[in-house]
């Protein structure tokens, strides 16, 4: 049986390393200064930020994923979630950075909701940032602020200033992955070719019969990474979410379906809906008419231009 630490509070994690903490719902370590430290696969009640530093070929565990440490990567995890890698015995020296604080610190502010809202936090291990040089150093100077703060004497406005901190180590990491998702042109264009031919393979072998239409889900499975960063990828590189991006393919053989002379029910049933209610309902709130509407004014359409004029004149 795995041997996991229960970070319940950021304490938890902090004590396992031989650090003590001036603040009881945040934690900044250094790990130049806690180093060496043992590994520990941990279980997270709290929220984490790991700044890596130059180690490298330490496999870390996150979920079912790996990932191999290096210099300038930032790694995000969330209540609930499981990561690092489990105790050896091993000894191991370190050189970044960590921030862990409890969901409680962000009360009464903006944050408390907003935090949902960065859906970096659930990446999996290999889909963490990477950060340039420059960008590492912006990050470490709030994470040095951050540290300052929390040696001072708490007074009434101390955890909004801390939260402040928060909200700005995870601006800039959504500004920082924004960029990656940008930068990595060629690694982008390969992902989203391989989302549509698995949509075109799904279709093509019927296996919408059986397991109905393709969820997000799905296809991020598939495609070896996590739902959120597929629909943030496709987001960044398309404009579309990864959800609707599914549903206007499925409305595009629909509409090849219904002017082939396919009945709605038909169409709705051949493409994995239950019902044809739901059918009309989805197309109806992608095209903005439904089914029977679009074949209504594609008729008109054909007759329109396929009509021969009469000559009175004869």
């Amino acid at each position: 049986m795995s041997k996991i630490l229960k970070v319940n509070k950021p304490s938890d994690y902090s004590s396992w390393v031989g650090q003590s903490d001036p603040h009881e719902l945040v934690s900044v370590i250094n790990y130049t200064k806690v180093s060496p430290v043992r590994h520990s696969l941990n279980n997270y009640n709290v929220y984490g930020l790991f700044l890596q530093g130059k180690e490298e070929g330490m496999n870390l565990v996150y979920g079912t994923g790996k990932y191999d440490y290096s210099e300038g990567t930032l790694i995000c995890v969330a209540p609930g979630q499981l990561g690092g890698r489990e105790d050896d015995g091993e000894l191991v020296n370190l050189t970044g950075w960590a921030v862990l604080f409890h969901p409680d610190i962000l009360q009464g502010t903006a944050l408390e909701k907003d935090i949902k809202n960065f859906s970096f936090f659930d990446y999996r291990i290999n889909e963490a940032l990477h950060m340039t040089s420059e960008e590492r150093d912006i990050m470490v100077g709030i994470i040095r602020q951050l540290e300052q703060e929390l040696k001072f004497p708490a007074d009434t406005i101390q955890n909004r200033i801390i939260a402040g901190f928060i909200n700005l180590l995870l601006r800039y990491a959504q500004r920082f992955y924004n960029r990656q998702f940008v930068t990595r042109t060629i690694v982008n264009n390969s992902i989203l070719s391989k989302f549509e031919n698995l949509l075109k393979e799904y279709f093509e072998n019927n296996r919408q019969l059986d397991k109905g239409i393709p969820t997000v889900q799905f296809c991020s499975e598939k495609l070896c990474m996590s739902p959120n960063y597929l629909s943030d990828l496709i987001k960044k590189t398309t404009g579309d979410t990864a959800n609707h991006y599914i549903k206007r393919y499925i409305v595009q053989l629909a509409k090849n379906k219904l002017v082939a002379g396919m009945n709605c029910s038909t169409v709705a049933y051949s493409l994995g809906f239950e019902y044809p209610q739901h059918f009309t309902r989805m197309f109806k709130k992608i095209t903005g008419e439904t089914p029977t509407a679009y074949c209504e004014r594609r008729l008109k359409t054909t007759s329109a231009t396929t009509s021969e004029p009469t000559d009175t004149n004869l």
